[in-house]
């Protein structure tokens, strides 16, 4: 049987290559981004009380009536807008799920679709599994700023979507007013639609405010924007996340959601919308990973490794350059085996493999664990 595949180019993650790598030799692994720390004993309480209660069957496609009122509250609280739970929210199985329905939703055979990398890996599959075609803006370090005029020379009659992720992973750079101005200038009196990638909202750092495109009732007009439970609340295993749109996009997102996985977690939903109650659970997130990202810098310190400025996400880079010459990969996998510290390859993140001795470590965990990386870094 002949079999052609639509993603010849796509083999196995180098998140499950650096995680199992770290697992084969004993290695402390702080390349997937996930904690190593449980979340909330109050929220894992509250999922077993709903599945006591029998809230174990399929949910709403939608997702449940409670928490997308949450998250509508939420969203007036922090970003001054109002969008209606019933008809501008859906839950969905985590982000990636999420952004896959975003594109797959919109974008057809031919379709052009605009990407910052170094970007999130899930992007490029899924516009390519779809039929559409990525187009790239390259962003280089060691500030992988954005040159709006650039991206608005690739937009062309076939454009029909714009990928932004703040903050942004890999890189931890925010986008900023100007920036979300600047997007909207751009996209005026065009067609093309905006895939907002928000999951690390909540995770922004040195009194920095969350641009989000909420804020910006014209831009937000032709946007989806993703968010995640998995990154705010230390659970990416329960993958739950939502996409939030106006209701004419909504429609559509949900066409494809409901065939994609028709409905999201029904406890964890029901435990979410209850622990939602309590704003404090969010709102202190951002001192909470910036005393990590601190700590971990200082536990850096007496390596060789030079910090690129982090202003969100659990993600810091170092460029290694001044240590080796080898390609990243084959350096993050030496750090692996040789040091006993996992990292990843930014150059993974980019499509044409771009090496600029650039790495990426998560300071999701305790600090026992970042304390002893920086221990056995310091030999590097």
């Amino acid at each position: 049987m002949q079999i052609q595949s639509k993603l010849p180019n796509v083999g196995t993650t180098i998140f499950t290559v650096m995680s199992g790598l770290a697992n084969q030799v004993g290695a402390i692994n702080l390349s997937q981004g996930f904690p190593n720390f449980n979340p909330s004993e109050k929220l894992q309480r509250l999922v077993t009380e709903h599945m006591a209660r029998g809230d174990n069957q399929y949910s709403p496609m939608p997702g449940v009536p409670l928490l997308r009122e949450r998250i509508a509250e939420k969203i007036d609280r922090m970003y001054g807008a109002k969008v209606n739970p019933d008809t501008e929210i859906t839950v969905t199985a985590g982000g990636t799920q999420a952004i896959f329905c975003a594109i797959a939703a919109f974008v057809r055979p031919g379709d052009e679709v605009i990407l910052l990398e170094p970007c999130y890996d899930s992007y490029r599959p899924s516009v390519e599994t779809v039929g559409g075609v990525a187009v790239v803006h390259t962003l280089s370090a060691p500030d992988y700023k954005v040159d709006w005029a650039a991206v608005g020379r690739l937009i062309t009659p076939r454009t029909r979507m714009l990928c932004i992720n703040t903050p942004q992973n890999p890189t931890g750079t925010i986008l900023r007013e100007s920036d979300m101005l600047a997007i909207n200038d751009l996209l005026r009196g065009t067609d093309v639609l905006l895939m907002s990638d928000e999951v690390y909202e909540h995770l922004i750092f040195d009194r920095e405010k969350h641009t989000s495109v909420l804020r910006y009732p014209e831009l937000y007009a032709r946007s989806l924007a993703i968010y995640s439970f998995g990154k705010t609340y230390h659970n990416t295993g329960w993958k739950t996340g939502y996409c939030v749109a106006p209701p004419e996009l909504t429609r559509e997102f949900r066409k494809v959601h409901q065939f994609n996985v028709f409905s999201a977690n029904h406890p964890m939903q029901a435990a979410f919308a209850d622990f939602m109650a309590d704003p404090a659970e969010y709102l202190g997130l951002p001192d909470f990973y910036q005393q990590k990202r601190d700590f971990f810098l200082q536990a850096m310190s007496g390596t060789r490794f030079q910090p690129l400025a982090c202003k969100g996400t659990y993600f810091q880079l170092f460029d290694y350059s001044a240590i080796s010459d080898e390609p990243d990969l084959d350096f993050c996998k030496r750090l692996t085996t040789e040091f006993g510290v996992a990292a990843i390859p930014v150059s993974s993140f980019y499509s044409d493999g771009r090496d600029e001795k650039v790495i990426r470590f998560c300071f999701a965990k305790t600090e026992d664990l970042l304390e002893r990386a920086g221990k056995l870094l310091e030999k590097v």
